[in-house]
């Protein structure tokens, strides 16, 4: 009897389940629909990569692309889309014009069959993944690459094997020319070779005293960069690392090294191991690496960090300048778009400062599953120069992911939520929804002259 009971309350929760799925499904269609009416949608938002196996739920979440997260209330919005759309393009100081609706790029259907027009663009998205991985070799198989192309195309994810070669032409490292390519390779690797016998393998007594103690300091933060991946805490990792850093900030003594800078390592490291160790990264041992090789991977580190760093360098000056200038805009771009939330923030006295502060720091590596970070820079390398003005959006998108917990709590709470956010189990879908919604937030307020008024 107590089985029968038991199955019987099971089947009543899948039933209930899937009762809510259906009807966000259908208010999902609906919002879209609306948007639809106003408005493109981007191109890089609907192309959704997903990297691990889908559960039959996952599959049919991911199915929408993402027309799942574009309902208003996922926006973070306080009204539907298309209303806010009609009142703005009306206004004289209009926040998104008409204009900047057709920059979007999904076409407008011309005999207002909005829901044939959602369906074929969600069917589409169900095809996107082989579909993308045959462009990605398309565009890497040409004599020179079009790197916008390459961007626009990587904005939505990168197939994991393709990652390390897009990210070195995404970053400007190589030559788009394919024909130089491993020449340029050659030359930078034997150069980074040059640069640890020149800087790092000397005695203590050919360095300053400051430059002593900026060594001292990386030693000491690279045990802690990542500590919970067993991969991070072998010597030989910990001493690339350590070389990396401190060549780099020799080379840049407007900087110098800044903790921080030893977290945004550790994607190149990863990414550049996975051409040659495969398996799963806890079973990776630099042993089964020949020392030529290993010093490739991390002279690859080196270049694509200095790539990286050269478009914000002012965020590691002293004082931090641009990165107390993009936690000012993040402030501004919150209150835009959740008033209520940023008053709550106001009254209980939580300055952007005491949380955001890591985020910019660190570019969110310390604050997401570490296993999602290679997904998430594929976006980063994909904005090229725009990145850090990108990243306000990114952030505002990451924080309001919580505006609801966010609302209940005082400004202690706000303090250790904020510190040790649940993103534990965060899969590839939840990241997806965080870059829909700055996607859609950047395309409606980045071009408003009054969206920091």
């Amino acid at each position: 009897m107590k089985t029968s009971n038991c199955n019987g309350r099971e089947e009543g929760r899948k039933k209930e389940t899937s009762s809510n799925i259906d009807s966000e499904f259908n208010q999902t269609i609906k919002s879209v629909e609306g948007f639809l009416r106003g408005g493109r949608f981007p191109d890089k938002v609907v192309q959704i990569q997903e990297s691990e196996p889908l559960s039959e739920y996952d599959t049919s979440i991911c199915s929408l692309g993402v027309a799942s997260c574009h309902s208003y209330n996922d926006l973070g919005l306080s009204e539907p889309i298309h209303s806010s759309f009609e009142r703005e393009s009306a206004s004289p100081s209009n926040t998104i014009s008409n204009s900047n609706c057709h920059n979007l790029k999904l076409p407008v259907p011309k005999n207002g069959s909005t829901s044939r027009t959602l369906q074929r663009f969600i069917s589409g998205a169900r095809a996107t993944d082989s579909a993308r991985v045959a462009r990605f070799r398309k565009e890497l198989s040409v004599r020179t690459v079009i790197l916008e192309t390459l961007r626009e195309l990587s904005w939505s994810g990168i197939p994991p094997y393709m990652r390390p070669d897009v990210w070195r032409l995404l970053l400007g490292y190589t030559t788009p020319n394919s024909d130089r390519r491993e020449r340029v390779l050659k030359r930078k690797r034997l150069q980074y070779v040059d640069c640890v016998s020149q800087y790092y393998d000397i005695p203590d007594s050919e360095r300053s005293e400051d430059e002593i103690n900026m060594l001292r300091q990386i030693a000491v933060d690279c045990p802690r960069t990542v500590p919970d991946i067993t991969f991070f805490q072998h010597v030989e990792v910990q001493k690339s690392l350590e070389r990396v850093l401190y060549i780099w900030a020799i080379r840049h003594p407007a900087s110098g090294y800044v903790q921080g800078i030893n977290d945004l390592v550790t994607p190149f490291l990863i990414v550049f191991l996975s051409e040659h160790l495969q398996e799963n990264m806890d079973k990776w041992s630099i042993s089964d690496l020949s020392p030529s090789k290993f010093s490739n991977i991390e002279a690859d580190c080196y270049w694509c960090l200095t790539k990286l760093l050269d478009g914000m360098q002012d965020h590691y000056t002293f004082s931090q300048p641009g990165i107390q200038r993009l936690v000012f805009k993040l402030k501004e771009l919150v209150r835009r778009i959740n008033e209520p939330i940023s008053r709550h923030m106001e009254e209980e006295g939580l300055d952007f400062l005491q949380f955001s502060f890591r985020w910019f720091n660190c570019l969110l590596i310390r604050e997401i599953p570490f296993h999602l970070v290679t997904r998430l820079w594929d976006t980063y390398l994909a904005e090229g120069d725009a990145l850090p003005g990108f990243l306000v959006y990114i952030f505002a998108s990451f924080l309001l992911t919580w505006s609801d917990m966010l609302g209940k709590l005082d400004f202690q709470e706000m303090v250790m939520f904020l510190q040790h956010l649940p993103t534990q189990n965060w899969t590839h879908q939840d990241l997806e929804m965080v870059l829909s919604r700055a996607y859609m937030w950047h395309t409606m307020f980045e071009s408003s002259p009054n969206h920091l008024a």
